[in-house]
């Protein structure tokens, strides 16, 4: 394949038992690279590689804690590997925590404009898309687009975060069971707006446990056990493999 989007190589990361080790940035200065050992030490993920070509989609399949939010986190840039690498050659619009980065302090339209503005949103663009944005979000944001965010409910802080990063143009796609959230009208909107994103070209990487979804949008599935990767195949080969583990 050549020049992925998505390249790991001997990706690996180590927590610590009762208190993950998520590495990052400021860390990284504070400790200058050091690692502390621990004998309470477990690696979510380890000597996983595989290459993603550009508008592929990707389905990460299965059993809570076997390293899935994890590798989308890796990713996104949000943890750094102990070992191996991960390269992403373009943006990613992360579909993961979706009220991560709100403020409770600042009002929801505040919010917008902080959070658009971290992804590399300019502040032009999002006044020119800010009622298409707050919009999409539902009647229930809209009414309190100048309240602060800690009055919100999750479900709308979920809406206002989704709708945001939706708009974002980058190449890649990171989604951990985004249609999951809210009611049956918002998730129709979710679809339609991953189907949209999907007829322009975007890579997706999606860890779901709905397989539905996952068929729908996926046609390559990666399936992690105990942090390794087991299968690497089409959709229907890895929901195979862990349809069997679970089984057992």
């Amino acid at each position: 394949m050549a020049d992925p989007i998505i390249e790991a190589d001997g990706l690996g990361i180590r927590f610590v038992r009762n208190r993950r080790r998520q590495l990052r940035l400021r860390e990284l200065f504070i400790h200058r690279g050091r690692r502390a050992v621990s004998s309470g030490q477990f690696w979510p993920l380890r000597d996983v590689s595989f290459r993603v070509a550009a508008g592929e989609t990707v389905g990460v399949i299965g059993r809570n804690g076997t390293g899935k939010s994890t590798l989308l986190r890796l990713i996104a840039g949000v943890l750094i590997p102990d070992e191996g690498r991960i390269r992403v050659r373009g943006d990613v619009a992360p579909l993961l925590e979706l009220s991560a980065g709100f403020s409770n302090d600042l009002t929801g339209r505040e919010n917008l404009y902080l959070v658009g503005g971290l992804h590399g949103l300019s502040s032009g663009y999002l006044k020119r898309h800010f009622d298409e944005i707050v919009s999409f979000a539902g009647e229930q944001v809209e009414r309190a687009i100048d309240t602060s965010v800690r009055h919100y409910s999750s479900g709308m802080k979920v809406r206002l975060g989704f709708a945001i990063i939706s708009h974002l143009p980058h190449p890649v796609l990171l989604m951990d069971e985004v249609t999951a959230v809210g009611d049956a009208e918002f998730r129709k909107k979710c679809y339609a707006t991953i189907d949209r994103l999907l007829g322009e070209g975007r890579t997706l990487v999606l860890v779901s446990h709905n397989e539905k979804d996952l068929t729908r949008f996926c046609r390559r599935g990666l399936y992690l056990d105990a942090g390794r990767l087991c299968v690497d195949g089409t959709i229907g080969e890895a929901l195979d493999a862990y349809h069997s583990a679970v089984a057992r």
